[in-house]
């Protein structure tokens, strides 16, 4: 969304931060400023300020002007904090470009045909044909609430489903294959499904509108799952599943938790889990973690207890380092061997995967484990390398207080780690010489 400059100065201008803020968090009156409880960590002492064109909390470090706190507060993407301030300010936003019109136009299109689809999707479930999807989908402990709320599906079991299904509403294949619900094929071959025999999973933006879908394969074939293409509406590398309800749940306080697939998210919904979210099919990406941290400070990150699980810690943490702010961190859990979110609060229910949520480790010891493992010697030169590359590591965060706290929590999980008992000396006047003698 681009805006002329002389905009937004004119909307910070007519929206005074004060009675914005107030409406978070209660304000008094500290000289020119105001001050209360940061409303983005819990702390008994206020020490969150608000001044005239900007908040500062110097407990966690939050900071900006009226368009961050409604981004931050609300978890609004940018479009969306200067729309409400300007309907609240009696500003008109400027409007789009003929060209940004012209996309949005197509975008709406294509919501409209993702809708469709969907619909489409969630009636064939209920017929004769989706009941082998439908008795999956309920051996794999879900309710029928469940399977509504996140509105699962049944592609069909034959190729060109959808586009019959959808003709009648004036969708035609083109349409289809915009919207990454279709693929073209070489040379005259008219174009397929990419969906069949599946169960579908809708996959949503932040807010609410679906923007593409996952399916997975009702049997043994492969590839068991399949992702949706890039498309003008859909990026896997920007978005999360379950975001749109994970956002509802973590203003209402519920821990941002990062799982590895669709029915880990929906299980753990179902189990009272609500701010559960899983990247689509690929690592987590700087774009995935930006949106993670607009939904909280510190998401936990709950990997397998295998190696596999350990180098994604790994991969996520290096990622993560070059990002870090005073307000924004992560948290790790290692999940029992064999175990994932799903399997989990099915067998222990909501207390087990409370418990390992409870054994989550920072940030800060992850990176310490995954650094002293490349430096397994107990020699001098082994230790010396281990330090280096532990500070080399805390000096790749750009925020020098943040870097600086780093540094000293990983020095002492060296020192702490590689303590050595202190030397045995005889004592004073009975050291022996050679031939025995003092």
């Amino acid at each position: 969304m681009s805006l002329p400059p002389n905009f937004l100065d004119e909307l910070r201008l007519r929206t005074p931060l004060a009675p914005l803020i107030g409406r978070a968090t209660k304000l008094t009156r500290a000289g020119r400023q105001w001050r209360g409880c940061c409303p983005f960590h819990g702390e008994k002492s206020p020490s969150f300020y608000v001044y005239d064109d900007h908040y500062h909390c110097f407990g966690c470090g939050a900071h900006g002007d009226a368009i961050a706190f409604v981004m931050q507060n609300q978890g609004a993407t940018f479009p969306e904090a200067v729309e409400r301030l300007a309907a609240e300010a009696g500003l008109d936003v400027p409007k789009a470009t003929p060209q940004q019109a012209r996309r949005e136009a197509k975008q709406r299109d294509l919501h409209g045909v993702m809708d469709a689809a969907a619909e489409a999707f969630q009636r064939r479930l209920r017929l004769p044909e989706g009941r082998p999807a439908l008795d999956y989908l309920l051996r794999r402990g879900l309710a029928e609430d469940t399977i509504k709320k996140f509105g699962l599906g049944w592609s069909g079991g034959g190729r060109g489903v959808l586009a019959a299904d959808l003709k009648p509403l004036g969708i035609e294949p083109r349409q289809l294959i915009e919207a990454g619900l279709m693929r073209e094929n070489e040379g005259d071959a008219p174009p397929t499904d990419l969906y069949f025999n599946r169960v579908m999973f809708p996959i949503r933006d932040r807010r609410g509108r679906i923007i593409s879908f996952g399916g997975r394969i009702l049997g043994d074939g492969q590839p068991k799952y399949v992702n949706g293409p890039e498309t003008e509406l859909f990026s896997k590398r920007r978005n999360l599943y379950g975001v749109e309800l994970a956002r509802d749940a973590a203003f209402r306080g519920a821990p941002v938790l990062v799982v590895e697939g669709y029915m880990d998210v929906i299980a753990l919904h179902q189990a009272g889990f609500g701010g559960a979210v899983a990247p689509l099919g690929t690592a987590l990406t700087e774009d995935q973690l930006a949106e993670l941290w607009r939904l909280s400070p510190q998401p936990i990150l709950c990997f397998d207890g295998d190696a596999a699980g350990a180098k994604a810690a790994s991969r996520t943490a290096e990622l993560a380092l070059p990002l870090l702010a005073p307000e924004r961190s992560l948290s790790f859990v290692s999940l029992p061997a064999g175990e994932d979110p799903d399997t989990l609060v099915k067998r222990g229910g909501p207390p087990a995967f409370r418990a390992v949520l409870d054994a989550a480790r920072p940030l800060s010891d992850v990176l310490y484990g995954m650094v002293a493992q490349k430096f397994p010697g107990a020699t001098p030169e082994a230790r010396a390398a281990l330090r280096h590359e532990l500070e080399a590591s805390a000096a790749r965060i750009p925020d020098k207080l943040l870097a600086g706290e780093y540094r000293r929590a990983l020095i002492d999980q060296f020192f702490a780690a590689n303590r050595r008992p202190a030397p045995a000396f005889a004592p004073r006047g009975e050291w022996k010489g050679r031939g025995g003698k003092p």
